[in-house]
């Protein structure tokens, strides 16, 4: 089960897009430094089916793409969730765009649970201190866009 923990409309999260980021709880990794440490625990209320459409309903004509920024502990509801997300825009009518997909996760590579067709963006790594963020140019974390089922690594510019 994915917990929703929060979410807003940002603008820095995937280059080129609005996305409505929804921060999901319960992280496992627990990263030192976590500039998020509040989603290490099981906090939110459960992100099912009926909570996503009514968001992808009151946000999706303001919103490029959804991104959930997290969800490690549940990888097969994450890509479940994305998936309805693609189907969601497709299911409109004619004149709408589909919505885009990110996910961002803390794992160093991607897992198996994960269909890379429900995503147009995939970040992986976990956060070390050290190494500084996405945006650093000594980062572990990369940005992967997803184009015709193959993950090719983009640079993220920095903030």
């Amino acid at each position: 089960m994915l917990l929703l923990a929060s979410y807003d409309v940002v603008f820095q999260e995937v280059p080129g897009e609005t996305t409505l980021a929804l921060n999901l709880s319960d992280c496992p990794h627990c990263c030192e430094g976590c500039h998020s440490p509040h989603l290490q625990q099981a906090v939110g209320e459960p992100l099912d089916s009926v909570l996503l459409e009514g968001l992808l309903v009151r946000y999706g004509d303001a919103v490029t793409c959804v991104g959930f920024m997290g969800g490690d502990g549940d990888l097969a509801e994450v890509n479940r969730q994305a998936a309805i997300v693609k189907r969601w825009g497709a299911d409109l009518d004619a004149a709408s765009r589909p919505l885009k997909t990110a996910w961002y996760s803390g794992y160093s590579e991607l897992p198996p649970e994960i269909e890379l067709k429900n995503f147009d963006y995939i970040k992986l790594g976990p956060y070390i201190e050290g190494l500084g963020p996405l945006g650093s140019p000594t980062t572990n974390q990369k940005f992967y866009r997803v184009e015709d089922g193959k993950m090719i690594n983009t640079i993220f510019a920095s903030r």
